[in-house]
């Protein structure tokens, strides 16, 4: 579907990145993290891991759907269908959810501070941008649970430890809302699609999000909660003097090793062959 009005599905100027420090810890391309000790031939999970990299969300939304159909397909023909999982930071952008509403834009959607897509995703306008890290799992929910709020409850578990294990951050649900807080600060939110049971869209994960184009949108639409960060929950403490770049690096792989453990899935890397995600820009923030 063609933008109208620059809106299509999912919200999220110009940002100046400084160079990437080369020297920082990487996930090797090479790792496989086990989902646990007792399963001698654990599933495996496609893994495409764009974490330091921002793309462009229209870009990924195709991405996404392309994989989704490929999936279809493999079904059709009763053939195996592996799990995938896509990690990525986007560019600036608002997104929608299939039956959002624009009441919760604080701007005329003709002249929005980014691009506005509206997307078959559930639930209401949020942002993406730099510093936040967005995971799409497109998996075959036949081969977990044919349950839809088991998925949602699980992706934010993955979320839960994420915060405990990596940064020591005591973070919970709420009753009736879905996603992942700390106090009343939102820090992961969650929106998905389901399609002959392969899911799509995903989690977004703020660790040194700029909290401030939330500011231009009621987040999920709920106006009596905050929107919060990693990094501004560190802040005074010890961990908040760990620079940008390691707290992305923190996350990305505690991400990672929790996804695995939580969906009891064996991580492999593959590599990206879309030479439009290859021209991705890299994330670079100043330590």
């Amino acid at each position: 579907m063609e933008s109208l009005h620059r809106v299509e599905t999912l919200l999220t100027g110009p940002h100046h990145h400084p160079r990437t420090n080369p020297n920082r810890n990487r996930v090797p391309r090479s790792l496989k993290i086990l989902n646990t000790a007792n399963q001698e031939n654990p599933r495996k999970c496609q893994c495409f891991d764009l974490y330091d990299q921002l793309v462009p969300y229209k870009k990924a939304w195709t991405w996404q759907k392309s994989i989704v159909e490929e999936k279809k397909t493999l079904l059709d023909r009763n053939q195996e269908c592996p799990d995938t999982v896509i990690l990525l930071q986007h560019s600036p952008v608002y997104t929608m959810g299939t039956g959002s509403s624009e009441d919760y834009l604080n701007f005329d959607v003709k002249d929005a501070p980014f691009d506005v897509y509206r997307t078959e995703r559930g639930g209401e306008v949020t942002y993406h941008g730099p510093g936040q890290l967005v995971m799409y799992p497109i998996i075959n929910l036949r081969n977990h649970e044919m349950d839809l709020h088991w998925y949602l409850r699980t992706l934010e578990e993955v979320v839960i430890r994420v915060l405990s294990s990596a940064f020591s951050i005591k973070a919970s649900r709420l009753d009736g809302l879905t996603g992942v807080w700390v106090g009343n600060q939102k820090v992961a939110a969650i929106g998905i699609r389901v399609s002959k049971w392969i899911t799509y869209h995903g989690l977004a994960l703020n660790v040194t999000t700029d909290l401030a184009p939330f500011n231009s949108i009621v987040p999920c639409g709920i106006r009596d909660k905050q929107v919060g960060s990693i990094k501004g929950l560190l802040e005074g403490g010890e961990q908040g003097k760990v620079g940008d770049l390691r707290l992305i690096d923190m996350a990305h792989e505690s991400l990672l090793k929790e996804f695995s453990e939580v969906f009891q899935r064996q991580i492999e890397k593959q590599t990206v062959s879309d030479p439009d995600i290859q021209k991705a820009e890299s994330f670079k923030r100043l330590e």
